[in-house]
């Protein structure tokens, strides 16, 4: 398409000479706001779509793919449900678990909390936790007065492996007086950091025996959990489930109608952020055009002779369009480079500002997660890329087409 001779006179052009450095400066503030708007970009879709992730991961890690529900509060027959629902193809696990809501206190600290009780192969099975363990076994998981507690809790209400802590229910038995809450002390086996601030600062875990007695749900469950194989493909499975179940009874709700608002807000924010960030590569495009009419301008005498010598309308444009191209391609790869790499090395970047400023740049009782994530999704990277040099490429037409226009006659009466 480019052959030798505009080849080189393109590069002759992009070389500024003396009393040619204003041209120069300004093509190179475009390719710099075209990098800069690249990397931007490519930085921001990647944090977005590892935040996404990471929520994803953490909050279905925690609370399963689905959960199956009763009628009422409770599930009385849950190990004939669970036995079924294991059997399904597509499904993971199912853990029977049960929840109530309480208070934690621990000496002079007082916050409220979330109990989940569930067996010790149930909490094995949660990976969220079980692999995350800072402290402590879930081998003493175990009988009646065991606890297994998050890190930002421990780290809050000074406890360590042996600590008791005190779970104080508002759902206690009726006396003359009124209600008289459930207090109940259980010494710490575990401590855990799911990565999910909520969690490791409000949820605790029982031993299934423990939690029903203390919630007085005797062979009594609030909820089946389960994990499947494909949590983004999850409806199929849950449609399988209610046909195995068959009771009419029971509420089988997954992650998509749970956490659909939170997902889907998430969704709406990303795809915000792509449009704004796509207004500095234009704002950049824009300079390109500006440094070309203005090459354009100053070189009407060099147009005019190399039309006099043979050379074509369309050798004049495509000498300007590779003008403006290359500024754009190598603004498209720098930024593209830096916003990779970037990406790769954010968290480390990230702790080394926390060390320069001496600030926490991402709080995570803000964020919910415990560190800054980035997941490259090599599509989307592709997408700004081929997005970038369309932009930079339409650019270039309009002062390429007016050079291609030039007159060699006029331009030359004025020289």
């Amino acid at each position: 398409m480019f052959g030798p001779f505009e080849r080189v006179i393109a590069g002759r052009y992009l070389r500024a000479r003396r009393g040619e450095r204003f041209v120069s400066v300004i093509a190179i503030f475009s390719l710099v706001g075209i990098a800069l708007g690249v990397a931007t970009l490519i930085i921001v879709m990647a944090v977005m779509n590892g935040f996404q992730a990471d929520l994803m991961d953490r909050i279905l890690g925690l609370n399963g793919d689905l959960s199956i529900y009763g009628s009422g509060r409770t599930i009385s027959h849950y190990e004939e449900v669970t036995d079924r629902v294991r059997k399904v193809p597509g499904v993971i696990s199912a853990t029977p678990l049960v929840e109530g809501q309480v208070l934690l206190s621990a000496g002079s600290f007082n916050s409220g909390g979330v109990v989940h009780g569930m067996t010790k192969q149930g909490l094995l099975d949660l990976k969220g936790v079980s692999s995350s363990l800072v402290a402590g076994s879930l081998d003493d998981f175990e009988g009646d007065d065991a606890v297994a507690v998050g890190v930002t809790l421990a780290s809050r209400a000074g406890l360590s492996i042996g600590s008791r802590i005190t779970l104080i229910s508002p759902e206690g038995a009726a006396t003359a007086f009124g209600t008289v809450p459930r207090v109940r002390a259980y010494h710490i086996v575990a401590i855990f950091d799911a990565g999910v601030n909520d969690y490791n600062a409000s949820y605790v875990f029982l031993p299934m025996h423990a939690a029903q007695v203390y919630f007085q749900m005797p062979d009594k469950v609030t909820q089946i959990q389960v994990m499947v194989q494909d949590a983004q493909n999850v409806r199929p499975v849950t449609m399988r489930i209610i046909n195995a179940v068959g009771d009419p009874g029971l509420r089988v709700l997954d992650w998509t109608n749970a956490n659909n608002a939170l997902f889907g807000a998430v969704q709406v924010e990303q795809n915000v952020m792509f449009l704004i960030l796509t207004l500095i590569i234009l704002v950049a495009a824009f300079n390109v055009i500006s440094s070309l009419i203005m090459m354009v301008k100053d070189k009407t005498g060099d147009i005019a002779v190399l039309r006099t010598i043979g050379a074509s309308r369309g050798a004049i444009m495509r000498i300007f369009l590779m003008c403006g191209a290359s500024v754009g391609v190598t603004g498209t790869v720098a930024g593209t480079v830096l916003g990779v790499v970037f990406c790769m090395n954010i968290e480390r970047i990230r702790q080394a500002l926390q060390s320069l400023t001496g600030t926490n740049l991402f709080n995570p009782e803000v964020y919910y997660l415990t560190h800054l994530p980035a997941k490259l999704v090599w599509g989307q990277v592709g997408e700004v890329i081929a997005m970038a040099l369309t932009l930079s490429l339409l650019a270039t037409l309009y002062p390429s087409w007016r050079a291609a226009r030039t007159d060699p006659v006029e331009a030359l009466r004025h020289e």
